[in-house]
């Protein structure tokens, strides 16, 4: 049997709308648009972007619905430029295609969201259709912002875990990413998805609130609350890797073995132009390495380098070039020190 080579993304489909501002106004108050472009977003969309600007080498393909619209009409010719296979991507036949009006303040790259579902609201099960794919890795994301997957279903716990079992029934590993939704709705719809996940995506703001488990504290990230949070997760059912991104570095937590933490690089603030699409930036890089099967420490070091990219322009997928230049920024900027110590990269 030929081996299962690429990486199909499914979930949000997503055109950002970027607008750079002076600060960020109280209610009531103006602020003044720099400069404004659109660019990709959600994370199947910025992830398969990504890895196409990465240099991979392996088949993209995306699964999802846009709206019969100029934005819809805009993301078919991205992924055509891009190399990306859409013909998994229906057109809704009423529905416009999503998207999020993206507010950066200029002198800090604080993004502010403002976000439309669309058609993305419609997405369900029958959408999904494994059988006739090669591909190695199957993402879907974002939980907790695709409606009619978030649903609950008597068998599974959601129709997500379900979607996400055939996956694994057609020969797919599996990954996930998650929204970092202001509410209290994580362990309903994250939890019953983990036994059918390989690769579990998260920041640390969103594995709290899925386990309960402080890992942020005045102090900074707190790596004992974090390998706690992630085991159990890892009890829940995750198969492979918890990973767990944020502004300081990176961890990742299996079922046997020590945790494996990477620093984040050391950019310096001036560098940094926007933070859009970082986290999803950091999925592509290790998403990349674990499908050229790569090890779990060369997967965080891909993620770090690749979102050190991703801050260098107010897009998600902008600033990402081919591999070697992403990798070749740790030479450029090195490690924030307080991983430096703990780092079990090889």
């Amino acid at each position: 049997m030929k081996p299962r080579s690429g990486i199909l993304a499914g979930g949000n489909w997503i055109v950002d709308k970027l607008k750079l501002v002076d600060t960020y106004p109280q209610q009531d108050a103006l602020a003044n648009i720099h400069s404004e472009s659109i660019g990709n977003g959600g994370s199947p969309f910025n992830i398969l972007v990504d890895l196409a600007n990465l240099g991979a080498e392996f088949p993209l393909a995306g699964v999802g619905l846009i709206g019969a619209d100029a934005d819809g009409a805009w993301i078919s010719s991205l992924c055509d430029r891009k190399h990306i296979d859409s013909t998994r991507l229906r057109t809704h036949p009423t529905a416009h295609t999503s998207y999020t009006d993206v507010m950066t303040v200029q002198s800090t790259a604080r993004r502010t969201f403002f976000h439309q579902r669309g058609a993305n609201a419609y997405l369900d099960e029958g959408d999904f259709e494994f059988a006739a794919c090669p591909a190695k890795i199957f993402h879907l994301g974002y939980l907790l912002l695709l409606d009619r997957l978030d649903m609950p279903d008597a068998a599974y716990g959601t129709v997500a875990a379900k979607v996400l079992q055939r996956a694994k029934d057609a020969g797919f590993q599996t990954s996930i990413d998650l929204v970092s939704e202001d509410g209290n709705r994580f362990k309903n719809v994250v939890m019953p998805a983990l036994p059918y996940v390989d690769y579990c995506f998260l920041n640390e703001f969103e594995i709290e609130r899925t386990t309960g488990v402080m890992v942020r504290h005045h102090n900074g990230i707190d790596l004992l609350g974090l390998e706690k949070a992630a085991r159990l997760l890892i009890k829940a059912g995750v198969q492979q890797w918890v990973i767990v991104h944020f502004p300081e570095g990176a961890c990742a937590v299996g079922s046997d073995g020590p945790m494996r933490v990477q620093g984040g690089l050391a950019i310096p603030q001036s560098k940094i132009v926007g933070t859009v699409g970082a986290g999803d930036a950091f999925a592509a890089g290790a998403l990349y390495a674990l499908h050229e099967g790569g090890s779990i420490e060369s997967a965080l070091h891909y993620g770090a380098c690749v979102a050190t990219a991703c801050l260098g322009d107010t897009s998600a997928s902008d600033g990402i070039r081919d591999v070697e230049k992403c990798l070749a920024l740790e030479n450029d900027f090195g490690v924030l020190p307080f991983f430096a110590k703990s780092e079990t990269r090889r």
